[in-house]
């Protein structure tokens, strides 16, 4: 080791520290600084990856608990408003949808804002440079956001005509087609135990729709075939609507390096827009006689806010979650869903068809998150 090397690594510890980088990327290993960068960064405390790793697991099941409380309750609670006995006009959905929109674009713009800071400058630059300045990337999520708005209205007409646990299952198919439209737009490639699942998950949702007994009376049994046909189409419109719309988010998202609770405020100005186009085509006579904040009450502010806050939730939470976990946070709503359609609303009348359809689903859900051992060419959704 030369004098020079001694000097420098005994003059200050900033001096070692940039010295031991170079005789790395060099290959000289004369000189070793590893007693001083051991001062600069002393060994964590005893039991520190322990603590960790408990750490870790504990947001894992937080995370499961928030996605069986977000997934069971809006279906819920969307089903009870829509089938409450009330006085007075049940309130809109339309109407519904415009309120979390809005409110979701409250939420964001809050988050933003934490994210620079609590700075209103800065929020109103990166809002004026986002999302005013470059007209042709907000342009963009008009497609998605106009799809999750029609979404967002079907899922109310869905559970209008579906008791709680059909809907569950039936929506399970949005599975199917974020992986078709994932393959078709995105170039993934799909595993056997992803076809698989694909597979169970229609057989599962088809003996979920078969037919089962209705009243004696013709026109109780001719209104309640009608009922479910229309819910069902409903939900698988739906589930259409939302692969497509969240494969086509996900790629808008993998182009740009925006902030993605500034591109759910770009969403949401759009869905704003389209939700209130819907308001004024589908339900003005009734606006303008009633108001359009008509029947609203406690249940149908939580529902808004189920709806407008449940995404942003999952969101910040699923990081922690995998995807096994995922499908056993959806086979527990399912579950939950279930009993609590029979013991409590008492809209559903279960049979051993239901029960089979059911477990093939949830069986598909684990099966679709199940990552194999690696291969020497992966491939997988």
């Amino acid at each position: 080791m030369t004098n020079e090397c001694r000097l420098t690594l005994h003059s200050n510890k900033l001096a070692s520290f940039l010295l031991a980088i170079l005789s790395v990327r060099s290959g000289d290993r004369q000189c070793q600084a590893k007693s001083d960068l051991s001062d600069l960064a002393p060994p964590p405390p005893a039991g520190w990856a322990s603590s960790v790793s408990m750490t870790l697991a504990q947001l894992k099941y937080v995370s499961l608990g928030v996605l069986v409380l977000q997934t069971t309750s809006l279906v819920l609670t969307m089903r009870y408003s829509r089938t409450l006995q009330d006085e007075g006009p049940r309130y809109l959905a339309s109407s519904a949808v415009v309120s979390a929109e809005l409110l979701k674009i409250l939420a964001c713009t809050l988050l933003v804002f934490k994210e620079h800071s609590y700075s209103v400058r800065a929020l109103n630059r990166v809002l004026a440079e986002e999302i005013f300045n470059k007209p042709m990337e907000t342009l963009k999520l008009a497609i998605p956001s106009g799809i999750y708005t029609l979404q967002n209205n079907l899922l109310y007409v869905a559970l209008s005509h579906l008791d709680a646990a059909t809907y569950q299952v039936t929506y399970q198919l949005k599975i199917l087609t974020t992986a078709l439209f994932s393959v078709s737009m995105l170039g993934r490639r799909l595993g056997v135990y992803q076809w698989l699942s694909l597979l169970i998950l229609m057989a599962g949702v088809a003996l979920v729709q078969w037919p089962s007994e209705f009243p004696a009376i013709p026109e109780q049994k001719e209104l309640s075939a009608g009922s479910q046909l229309v819910g069902v189409v409903a939900v698988l419109v739906a589930c259409c609507s939302s692969g497509f719309a969240g494969v086509y988010f996900e790629k808008i998202l993998k182009e740009t390096k925006q902030s993605v609770w500034v591109r759910n405020i770009q969403l949401g100005l759009f869905g704003l827009v389209f939700g209130l186009m819907g308001v004024f085509v589908y339900d003005g006579e009734r606006v303008r006689e009633s108001g359009m904040f008509q029947g609203y009450n406690r249940i149908t502010w939580m529902v808004v806010a189920l709806q407008a806050l449940g995404g942003l939730v999952i969101a910040a939470v699923i990081k922690y979650a995998d995807n096994i976990l995922k499908g056993f946070a959806t086979s527990l709503s399912i579950i939950l869903s279930t009993l609590i359609s029979y013991f409590w609303l008492q809209d559903f009348d279960p049979t051993s068809i239901f029960f089979l359809g059911a477990v093939l689903v949830i069986v598909a859900t684990f099966l679709y998150g199940y990552e194999a051992k690696p291969s020497p060419n992966p491939s997988r959704a």
